[in-house]
């Protein structure tokens, strides 16, 4: 096999980068501003990404996201959630509208601010202390 050509294996799926574009296109090009702050949890316009970064999903390709860190007006760090259940080192399961959750630390990731659609709501104190303290731990046990 030529090195410089990926063969389709049962960890790669196709993508529809044709049917992103113009979503992304329009989230660009509309740039709405957002008033948003740490432990938020918003839908988001994650898009369809490359191999294993998280994508979102619909026609929209959105998925909710929790802001860990405010960066300024137009951007954050956020954390992209799941409630399909995941255990391990990089994931922080927490409760959130009656749903477990799972925050993907693994996927943390600069977002801007033009991306968030709609805010789902806050983390509970608990929760946003609990996930701070397991990315910590996870990113000391990346060195």
């Amino acid at each position: 096999m030529d090195n410089n050509k990926l063969e389709k294996s049962s960890f790669i799926d196709w993508r529809d980068y044709k049917k992103w574009m113009p979503v992304k296109q329009k989230v660009h090009n509309g740039a709405r501003f957002r008033t948003f702050s740490e432990g938020q949890i918003w839908w988001c316009v994650l898009g369809e990404n490359v191999g294993v970064e998280i994508n979102g999903k619909g026609d929209y390709f959105l998925r909710p996201v929790y802001i860990f860190k405010k960066k300024g007006k137009l951007s954050f760090i956020g954390i992209p959630l799941t409630t399909q259940a995941h255990e391990g080192y990089g994931y922080v399961k927490f409760r959130f509208k009656d749903k477990y959750t799972y925050a993907v630390l693994s996927q943390i990731t600069t977002v801007s601010v033009f991306r968030l659609m709609r805010k789902m709501g806050e983390a509970d104190d608990s929760d946003v202390k609990l996930i701070h303290e397991r990315l910590g731990q996870y990113l000391d046990f990346l060195d």
